[in-house]
């Protein structure tokens, strides 16, 4: 049994759960069930159930307010990976590496991650990822340039990606980031 502590943090685009271990985030979405459901789902995927504490992650909290407000391009957080493996997680690794402001298709993805024929595969890593936002699976569109689905919230990676390029748009903020 591993010790984990929980905390949700208010965003532009809803509450967004925040769960670490000792070794560094382990889930980080906005949610979209009520609170204890989302906890019961990492409960049940770390065989522990989380604790509130409103230290969890650190200051992610600030660094999320940061990222909202243009002024934050990346995250300096430690992921803890245990929830993620094998192709999932060298997709989600390759998807760290998709500049901020920019897309990359599923396939583009793929091919990054070692694997130029799992463009589908890429898809369910972005949808299963445990980390919204921080790992930037909004930045991953469809072939044809298209959105696709963002957890079933669209809407909600139209608004990370125009506020990404918004903040790329802003000379003074291009500066100071």
């Amino acid at each position: 049994m591993i010790d984990t502590t929980f905390r949700v943090h208010p965003s532009p685009v809803g509450d967004v759960l925040i769960v670490a271990t000792s070794e560094g985030i382990v889930a980080l979405h906005p949610v979209d069930a009520p609170i204890d459901v989302e906890l019961e789902h990492v409960a049940q995927a770390l065989r522990s159930q989380p604790e509130p504490d409103d230290a969890a992650g650190g200051d992610i909290g600030t660094q999320l307010d940061e990222y909202f407000a243009g002024d934050r391009r990346e995250f300096d957080v430690t992921l803890d990976w245990r929830l993620v493996s094998g192709f999932r997680r060298a997709a989600l690794e390759a998807i760290r590496e998709i500049p901020y402001g920019e897309t990359a298709g599923y396939g583009e993805v793929a091919i990054s991650a070692g694997s130029p024929g799992a463009a589908r595969a890429v898809g369910t890593a972005c949808a299963t990822t445990p980390f919204s936002i921080v790992v930037p699976v909004h930045r991953v569109i469809r072939a044809d340039g298209s959105l696709g689905e963002y957890g079933g919230r669209p809407e909600v990676k139209r608004l990370l990606l125009d506020l990404e390029r918004a903040a790329d748009d802003d000379p003074e903020r291009a500066a100071d980031v």
